[in-house]
C-alpha cells in the first residue's frame, strides 16, 4: 500500500510563508524593539484620525478661500476618494482575506503590545488608515503641485507616519500598511485623474503666488 503524504507546498506558499515570517518579525521590532516612553504616548495620538481634523480644515479653507466656487467640485470628489479608498480596503479586501490583526493573533500572544483601549475586530489586510490618508495624500499632491509644489510631498510623510503609528500601537503588521499604500496612491491617483480631465484649478502663472487660471 502507497503511503499517502501531504503534498510539498509550492513556490507560491513558500514565498507567502517567507513573506509572513518576515511580516511577523519587523511588527515585532517595531512594535516591542523599537519603542520609547515619547514613543507610546505620541504614536496613539498620532494615528488617530481626529488628530489631523485641522490640517483638512486649512486645506479645505486654502482651496475655498484661493478658488471660491471652484472649490467645490474638489472636495466633492476628495471626499469621494475618502470613501472609494474606505470602502475597497473595508469592504473588499478586508473581507476577502480576513487577516487576523496583530494584537488577535495566538501566535503574537504575550509577545505583541496594544497601546490602544480595544483591539478591532475587522480584519488587518489592508490598513484602511493606510489606504485613506494615502490615496488622500496622492489627490492633493497632484491636484495642487502647481501651487503647493514639492511642499505637497509632506503629505506622504503624515500618510506614512499614521501608517507607522499602525505598526507601533499593534493594530497592523507592516505588510498592511504597506500594501495599503500601494492601493491608496493608485485609488488617490485614479481620483486625481477624474478631477484634472473634468475640472482641475489649471497652471500657475510663472511668478504669480496669489492667483491661478482655472479651467472647467
Amino acid at each position: 500500500m502507497l503511503l499517502q503524504t501531504a503534498p510539498a507546498p509550492g513556490a507560491w506558499e513558500r514565498l507567502l510563508a517567507v513573506l509572513k515570517e518576515w511580516d511577523f518579525a519587523v511588527f515585532l521590532k517595531i512594535n516591542t524593539v523599537w519603542t520609547g516612553a515619547f514613543g507610546d504616548f505620541l504614536m496613539p495620538i498620532l494615528r488617530d484620525q481626529r488628530t489631523w481634523y485641522p490640517l483638512y480644515a486649512f486645506l479645505f479653507i486654502y482651496v475655498i478661500y484661493k478658488f471660491r466656487w471652484k472649490a467645490l467640485p474638489f472636495i466633492i470628489i476628495a471626499g469621494l476618494t475618502v470613501v472609494l479608498t474606505d470602502q475597497v480596503s473595508s469592504t473588499f479586501f478586508k473581507n476577502y482575506f480576513g487577516r487576523v490583526r496583530p494584537c488577535n493573533e495566538e501566535a503574537l500572544r504575550g509577545m505583541a503590545r496594544l497601546l490602544l483601549d480595544r483591539c478591532p475586530s475587522s480584519g488587518s489586510f489592508t490598513s484602511s488608515h493606510a489606504v485613506n490618508h494615502f490615496g488622500l495624500a496622492t489627490f492633493i499632491y497632484i491636484t495642487l503641485k502647481p501651487y503647493f509644489g514639492k511642499w505637497g510631498l509632506l503629505f506622504f510623510f503624515w500618510a506614512a507616519f499614521i501608517c507607522y503609528a499602525q505598526v507601533y500601537v499593534g493594530v497592523h503588521y507592516p505588510g498592511d500598511v504597506s500594501c495599503g499604500a500601494v492601493l491608496g496612491v493608485l485609488l488617490g491617483g485614479f481620483t486625481a485623474w477624474i478631477f484634472k480631465k473634468y475640472f482641475n484649478f489649471g497652471n500657475r502663472k510663472r511668478g504669480d503666488l496669489t492667483t491661478a487660471s482655472p479651467t472647467v
